[in-house]
């Protein structure tokens, strides 16, 4: 059915803000984080090369422009295509590194943390552990919209049923020769009945 299609806007709010905003900390971390002592080399603030370019720009566009899809449609096919976008581009932050060598990509520089805590934070929040938890939202936003609820599936099955339009309008149902909205009032029905039985008695 055409209705289970539509989706409420309020389904994917909450996963596809979370993406937006993940999508921009994964893209922005190696350009801003030098300014606190958090992010990868070089110690230099908006550097880029296309090394980044591959391995967090293009993953944290993918997962930016997922979240607002899921963010914003209303439209159930159109919202899992944005969550399938968020997912890849999450899947990207974790295995690009290692995938991008195979043409010689080196990576976006190394962690700038001093002891080996920080490093393990940088590397997590900017690539591993960043790309898991993006995959998860993007998974649940999936499954959201895989979903039709009781509600959804009823106004569905309603635009289906006999004396609906299109535009979801319901036309009046017909009871002999009025319909219940264009019924005239009882006295000027039974002034035409009691006429229209004088015109039969005249009638040879």
């Amino acid at each position: 059915m055409t209705g289970t299609m539509r989706a409420p806007r309020s389904r994917g709010g909450l996963s596809g803000l979370l993406l937006v905003l993940l999508g921009l900390w994964g893209g922005l971390l190696p350009f801003v984080g030098p300014y606190f002592g958090f992010g990868f080399s070089p110690d230099d603030t908006w550097v880029y090369d296309t090394d980044r370019l591959q391995l967090v720009i293009a993953p944290a566009v993918a997962v930016v422009l997922g979240g607002l899809i899921v963010l914003a449609a209303a439209n159930r096919a159109f919202a899992m295509l944005g969550g399938w976008l968020a997912a890849l581009g999450g899947a990207w932050f974790v295995v690009g590194t290692t995938v991008a060598a195979l043409w010689d990509v080196n990576g976006v520089g190394s962690p700038l943390g001093s002891d080996e805590g920080q490093r393990v934070a940088e590397n997590l929040s900017g690539f591993l552990g960043l790309g898991v938890v993006i995959a998860f939202l993007a998974g649940l936003a999936l499954g959201r919209f895989a979903v039709i609820g009781v509600r959804e599936r009823r106004g569905a099955a309603a635009s289906d049923e006999p004396g609906q339009t299109g535009s979801g309008k319901t036309q009046p149902l017909v009871f002999g020769r009025y319909s219940q909205e264009n019924r005239p009032p009882a006295h000027a029905r039974a002034a035409g009945d009691r006429h229209i039985a004088g015109e039969r008695r005249d009638d040879p």
